[in-house]
């Protein structure tokens, strides 16, 4: 299977998943870490991708997505953003729904 097809597979199989240079519990760049910060922070349950071990992979989602730079996070099946769009959007408690939307919780 071609490396986008693989990504897109995974993208709408995990209901959140986070591409990342890393894993959750080593984060390898500031903004990977930040990004798992936020995401901890709004309770959600997700996956990671490090694109540090698999070249392809680490190409393959900037093309997938046609953004440039990862972090990158999908929440059922779309791209939400990178790590600064994560933050306004946490910040805006924007995230927090689009979160809550997934594990199928009432917007308050």
């Amino acid at each position: 299977m071609e490396i986008l097809e693989r990504i897109q597979a995974f993208v709408e199989e995990v209901p959140i998943v986070l591409f990342m240079k890393g894993d959750r519990m080593f984060p390898q760049c500031g903004f990977s870490g930040k990004s798992i910060q936020i995401l901890e922070a709004c309770g959600a349950e997700y996956e990671t991708v490090n694109v540090l071990s698999d070249d392809q992979v680490r190409q393959g989602i900037k093309d997938y997505s046609s953004w440039p730079t990862v972090p990158q996070l999908y929440v059922a099946g779309q791209f939400v953003g990178g790590s600064d769009i994560l933050t306004d959007l946490y910040e805006s408690g924007d995230l927090q729904s689009i979160i809550d939307s997934v594990k199928g919780v009432e917007p308050q």
